[in-house]
């Protein structure tokens, strides 16, 4: 039998901890002395314990807790419940991080005005393409929502059209098609010189040309691009065009290090 101190000390708990996981019956100690009142534990009770803190720290309530343990979960389940949470965290600090990349784009725009790199934007034809495209639905065309979305649509295609050992004949591109509920349609687009099979998992669309476009290359990640697409805003403004539709993405360079980033942004527009 351990003191409540030296219990604490082997689980690597305090014993204010072990008092309350006490008074709300969750952990009872093995033996209570009826004249001190002193609590005594068993090393047994160690294995109790472990699940609670693992079970706690992977945010659930005691209450939820104690339900788990009543319905005696398993090594196997707890490993499970570990993977899940961990997944979750995992995709809780990848959304922080691309807010606060969103944030630094945001304020190096603010840096920018008035000195926008209109210079750099290209006025021009853009051919039709045949491609091979998955899509999916983003919840609207902030980065924070289209990021998570994008990016596995283009993993998923890419494995696929390998996978129909379809030879990949240009840059990838994305296109977005806004609806009417403010959510975004995604399209992950890979080049292409097969015509439509049944047998293939994903589907062949013949893009249409562009007949004119405002253009500029955006160096770095996609979600530090929001300098750049205001630089296109304001040659569109400033030389007497509107935009017709959500930007085209066209991959040009895309290495393992997103800081060597280089896209196209195309933007199709006409006269005022």
């Amino acid at each position: 039998m351990f003191s409540i101190g030296d219990f604490a000390r082997l689980g690597l708990v305090s014993v204010r901890m072990l008092r309350h996981y006490d008074a709300i019956g969750l952990l009872r100690p093995a033996h209570v002395d009826p004249l001190t009142g002193y609590r005594s534990y068993q090393a047994a009770q160690l294995a109790r314990l472990n699940r609670i803190v693992a079970i706690k720290d992977l945010g659930f309530t005691l209450e939820q807790v104690r339900t788990i343990l009543d319905e005696k979960v398993s090594t196997e389940e707890l490993h499970g419940m570990v993977r899940l949470r961990r997944a979750q965290l995992e995709a809780r600090i990848s959304a922080d991080l691309a807010r606060l990349r969103g944030v630094e784009a945001r304020l190096r725009s603010i840096e920018t005005e008035g000195h926008m790199r209109t210079a750099e934007v290209v006025l021009k034809k853009v051919d039709p393409v045949r491609a091979a495209q998955l899509s999916a639905r983003a919840a609207s065309y902030e980065s924070k929502d289209v990021g998570p979305v994008i990016g596995p649509l283009f993993e998923e295609i890419c494995a696929r059209v390998e996978r129909a050992d379809v030879r990949v004949v240009g840059p990838g591109l994305a296109y977005y098609r806004q609806e009417d509920d403010g959510s975004v349609m995604v399209h992950a687009c890979l080049p292409v010189n097969v015509d439509p099979d049944p047998r293939h998992d994903f589907e062949i669309r013949d893009l249409p040309a562009i007949g004119t476009a405002a253009t500029i290359i955006h160096h770095g990640p996609m979600e530090a691009a929001g300098p750049t697409f205001q630089a296109l805003a304001h040659w569109i403004e400033e030389n007497g065009h509107r935009s017709l539709a959500l930007a085209r993405e066209v991959s040009l360079h895309c290495p393992q290090d997103r800081a060597e980033w280089v896209h196209e942004l195309q933007i199709e527009v006409a006269p005022v």
